[in-house]
């Protein structure tokens, strides 16, 4: 007959769910059930990851979620295809910002109005209709069944769980015979809250944080038992082994559903045509427009980098990104407010073009597939960044010109790591507050949850706390690792803006932030996949700095600009080879500073290359000496092939950028721009060790069909695995480099200004 859970929680319950999200789907597909349902609590965060986990096992994905209704009681909302699925980001929204913050509630009349396309259960024990069959209430129940009979006909159904509590026969002959009178049918369900029996105690935990009681309180909110796991077809079956039909109601109802989201389709903001112009015939003129005002003359090498941006871009559908980048940018230049792009969208000749970044990718020879790769598959990701003070000028400019109903905040969430866990798990266990304060504080900052036996193992600080009561500590540390990653609550992104082409509630509710603002309810992964446009219009208080600096310097040189700034400055890099370098941006501090007084830099090169250098990947990679002794003449540069020394020449033979990894993979082995680049992200993580070891064997194997000798490519691919770990993106480095020389000018000539 088969069984589907049309009633299952997952961490996106925010504290409400024990499992993880892969859990529910992974034990739905070895229970061979066809489908299952995700309600968390007035959210869809997890629809887009569910969606795609249940692609790779093999089911049905159900979109749903579990509302509260103003008078306290709970429906669990089935979407039966994309208009149920908008109109339930609908009720979302509204159960979110008709209320307080924190405090979503859904007005009754709303069910009405966005009903179409759902399927509605009458819910779990929270329920109107349960709680007041458990009251003995039976006409006020049968008057509650008659109204959402009314609103849904034969898409409400009576929900029935067997929860093995006190009431549960009752519950369900009143729900029966609400049925049989009536003709409304009853659906089976378990109300999952984790996907194994065992896992009861997490969600209880869990519970506790978020009630903010311990182990030792009483409380309804609390199950009582540790039934509310995800029971295979089987169980579900003998529980309700009267009652088929219930069961094969599931299924019926899955059947019905379909998938919400189609993951090909685009959905950015179709930029208006102007003069007949569609978006990639008009991404044209302007980048060719702005490549004579960069270049003056446009000569056939920078046409043919621009045509093959294009192509891609245009191949790609991004036109209308680029497009709305640009526009953005306008604005800001339009307003006199002050901003520079940065990171991998500097590795492309076409935003240089459009004004969007000041780093000359072609000069500088940087690879276009950093940024963009049509092998990758992955969506373009500009950055800019703003005048501090200015930044929300920009982002109220997108909302007046696309519109509030198509513009949000994107959302983060805020998830368990090793020390929050320690304190919220240890909290409600019992453990004393001056021991969880001092076992929090031997935990490394951004440690990961799952680490925790590491840390154990590693740190002689956390070592020391435990010493002697490892069974006392063994229950906490067990709970830290089972919540590793767990969402614990929502918030915004820093500088993520989402602007979508359709009105963005048919896509994602959206809710209110601490701030009051509008935020989605997916993260930027979730954003990206669902092909919705994603800006990171992002603040820094150094371009105030600089702003206020001009500000004051023109008042004594009237019209001074950027273009005075000599980027060739013998005065500003002697301060810089001093190490005075306080106030100068990505350069003050006390290891940059360090460096300086031994890099001798008398250059922008070298600028960008200290950028990149003081980070904890190369110090760790030891990258930096090499790198200093090489610059000072003091070792010898040398390439393990000739074909490499026009990649490495400007960092001495040393590989400091991303970009050089895949230039290397392409030059030696022949690899495609995507292939290298594949490469050097699955060197970058250092987990899929088999994958990497395949790689390697791949790309000797081509490096010496290419003519280069096996021992010199086994050379070269060791050279790059060790670096390519701590290498850091070159376009990213020049864009900070580039705005860390002007501050270092501004404090060599301008200091009192500045």
């Amino acid at each position: 007959m088969g069984f589907v859970h049309l009633h299952c929680h997952s961490p996106y319950s925010f504290l409400d769910g024990g499992s993880p999200l892969e859990s529910l789907v992974k034990r739905a597909a070895v229970e061979e059930m066809p489908a299952l349902a995700l309600t968390d609590h007035h959210n869809v965060s997890g629809a887009v990851m569910f969606c795609q986990l249940a692609k790779r096992y093999g089911i049905k994905p159900i979109q749903g979620a579990e509302l509260t209704l103003e008078g306290g009681e709970h429906l669990t909302v089935l979407a039966e295809n994309s208009e149920g699925y908008a109109n339930l980001c609908a009720l979302i929204t509204r159960s979110h910002l008709d209320h307080p913050r924190g405090q979503p509630r859904l007005s009754p009349v709303l069910l009405e109005t966005y009903g179409n396309g759902l399927f509605v259960l009458s819910g779990c024990r929270k329920g109107a209709i349960p709680t007041l069959l458990l009251r003995g209430d039976y006409q006020a129940a049968r008057q509650k069944a008659l109204h959402y009979q009314a609103c849904f006909n034969a898409h409400f159904f009576l929900e029935v769980t067997q929860s093995f509590l006190p009431g549960d026969y009752l519950l369900r002959d009143g729900l029966a015979r609400l049925g049989q009178e009536l003709g409304i049918e009853l659906v089976a369900t378990n109300n999952v809250h984790y996907a194994h029996k065992s896992e009861f105690r997490i969600h209880d935990l869990l519970t506790c944080v978020r009630l903010g009681i311990s182990l030792e309180d009483v409380s309804g909110e609390r199950h009582l038992n540790a039934e509310n796991y995800l029971k295979s077809t089987q169980q579900m079956e003998r529980q309700f082994l009267h009652h088929p039909r219930w069961i094969a109601n599931t299924k019926r109802i899955a059947k019905a559903c379909s998938p919400v989201f189609d993951f090909k389709k685009n959905r950015h903001p179709q930029m208006r045509e102007e003069q007949g112009e569609n978006a990639q015939t008009r991404l044209r003129r302007r980048v060719i427009r702005g490549a004579r005002h960069r270049y003056g003359v446009v000569t056939p090498a920078i046409r043919e980098r621009l045509d093959r941006e294009l192509k891609i871009i245009n191949r790609m559908g991004y036109a209308d990104y680029f497009l709305l980048v640009e526009d953005v940018i306008r604005f800001a230049r339009r307003k006199g407010i002050r901003y520079a792009g940065r990171g991998s969208a500097a590795d492309s000749a076409v935003a240089y073009c459009l004004l969007i970044t000041e780093v000359d990718a072609i000069e500088r020879g940087l690879l276009f597939e950093r940024f963009i790769s049509p092998e990758r598959g992955q969506k373009p990701d500009i950055d800019i960044d703003f005048d501090a003070r200015r930044r929300d000028e920009v982002v109220d400019y997108a909302y007046r010109q696309y519109g509030e109903e198509h513009v949000a905040k994107v959302a983060t969430f805020q998830t368990f790591r090793a020390r929050s866990a320690i304190r919220d798990l240890g909290k409600v266990m019992g453990y004393s507050p001056d021991t969880l304060d001092r076992l929090a504080k031997t935990v490394p900052g951004g440690s990961r949850a799952s680490d925790v036996r590491k840390l154990v193992a590693n740190l002689p600080e956390f070592q020391n706390v435990i010493a002697g009561h490892w069974e006392h500590f063994a229950p906490l540390l067990a709970a830290v690792e089972r919540v590793a990653g767990f969402p614990r609550q929502i918030g915004t992104h820093g500088g993520g803006l989402i602007i979508s082409g359709p009105p963005l509630q048919e896509l994602t509710p959206v809710q209110r932030s601490a701030k009051g603002e509008w935020i989605g309810q997916f993260d930027k992964e979730g954003v990206e996949d669902l092909g919705l446009m994603k800006l990171d219009l992002l603040s820094l208080r150094t371009l105030s700095a600089i702003e206020d600096a001009f500000r004051q310097i023109r008042e004594h040189t009237p019209g001074f600009s950027d273009d005075d700034i000599v980027l060739e400055d013998a005065a500003t890099f002697s301060m810089i080879q001093k190490g005075e370098t306080l106030g100068v941006f990505q350069l003050e501090s006390p290891a940059q500073r360090a460096l300086q007084t031994r890099l001798g830099a008398d250059s922008l090169e070298d600028v960008i290359a200290s950028v990149a250098l003081i980070r904890p990947g190369p110090v760790k990679g030891n990258m930096v000496e090499p790198f200093i002794a090489r610059r000072r003449g003091e070792e010898a540069v040398t390439y393990p092939h000739p074909k490499l020394e026009p990649i490495l020449r400007k960092t001495h033979g040393v590989v400091l950028f991303q970009e050089q990894v895949i230039e290397m993979a392409m030059v030696i082995a022949g690899f495609t721009p995507g292939e290298a680049d594949h490469l050097r992200r699955v060197m970058s993580s250092r987990k899929r060790e088999d994958e990497m070891q395949g790689l390697g064997r791949l790309f000797i194997r081509k490096a010496v069909e290419r003519g280069v000798e096996k021992k010199v490519a086994k050379t070269i691919y060791s050279y790059m695995e060790s670096y390519a770990s701590y290498g850091f993106c070159e376009a990213h480095a020049a864009a900070f480099g580039i705005t860390a020389y002007k501050t270092a000018y501004l404090v060599r000539h301008y200091p009192a200004a500045f």
